[in-house]
C-alpha cells in the first residue's frame, strides 16, 4: 500500500507520512451492546469512555441507511446485518475507501466462515475466528489485509501444522498438552 501524505491547516508543511491507519474496529447487537471492541489507540482510555463512545455510535446510526458518519471528529464507516452493527473508525484525516475497505473485508470473511450466517449467536460461537480475522486484517491499527479470501484461508490455518510464531496462545497450549498426553502414554 502507498504511504499517505498529509497537509497541516497552513498547507506550506507537510505532516508527517503514515500508513493508512484504524483507530477502532467495534462489532454491537441490535441493542447497542458490545459483542468485540478492539481500540488501536488511547482516543478512548478508559472502558467507560469507550462504552459511552459506542452508544453515541450505535444512537446515531442504527437508524439509519447510510454507511459512513462523522463522530466527534472520527470517520466512521459502519454496516448492519440481521442482528449484528459492524464499525470501522479513523481519524478524520482517514480515507474513507480504506476503513470501508476494512470493513467489507471484516463482513465478507465472517460471512464465509460462517457459512454465510452472519447473526449474533453464530458469531459468538466462533469468537476466535473473528479474533484471528481481526488480527490479520489490521495490526496495532495498521490495515494489513484487505482480501477476503486471504484472510480466511490465513484462519483456516489454524487447525494446520503452523509454525510456533505463527500459532495463537490457545494453540500453543493445546499442542503442548498433546504433546504432555503422549509422552506420558508411552
Amino acid at each position: 500500500m502507498e504511504a499517505l501524505i498529509l497537509f497541516s491547516a497552513d498547507t506550506t508543511s507537510l505532516l508527517e507520512p503514515s500508513l493508512y491507519t484504524v483507530k477502532a474496529i467495534l462489532i454491537l447487537d441490535n441493542d447497542g451492546d458490545r459483542l468485540f471492541a478492539k481500540y488501536y489507540d488511547d482516543t478512548y482510555p478508559s472502558v467507560k469512555e469507550q462504552k459511552a463512545f459506542e452508544k453515541n455510535i450505535f444512537n446515531k446510526t442504527h437508524r439509519t441507511d447510510s454507511e459512513i458518519a462523522l463522530l466527534e471528529g472520527l470517520t466512521v464507516v459502519y454496516k448492519s446485518s440481521i442482528d449484528l452493527y459492524f464499525y470501522v473508525i479513523g481519524s478524520s484525516y482517514e480515507n474513507e475507501l480504506m476503513l470501508m475497505a476494512v470493513l467489507n473485508c471484516l463482513f465478507d470473511s465472517l460471512s464465509q466462515m460462517l457459512r454465510k450466517n452472519v447473526e449474533k449467536r453464530a458469531l459468538l460461537e466462533n469468537m476466535e475466528g473473528l479474533f484471528l480475522a481481526v488480527d490479520e486484517i489490521v495490526d496495532g491499527g495498521v490495515i494489513l489485509e484487505s482480501d477476503p479470501q486471504q484472510v480466511v484461508h490465513r484462519v483456516a490455518l489454524r487447525g494446520e501444522d503452523v509454525p510456533l510464531t505463527e500459532q495463537t496462545v490457545s494453540q500453543v497450549l493445546q499442542s503442548a498438552k498433546e504433546q504432555i498426553k503422549w509422552s506420558l502414554l508411552r
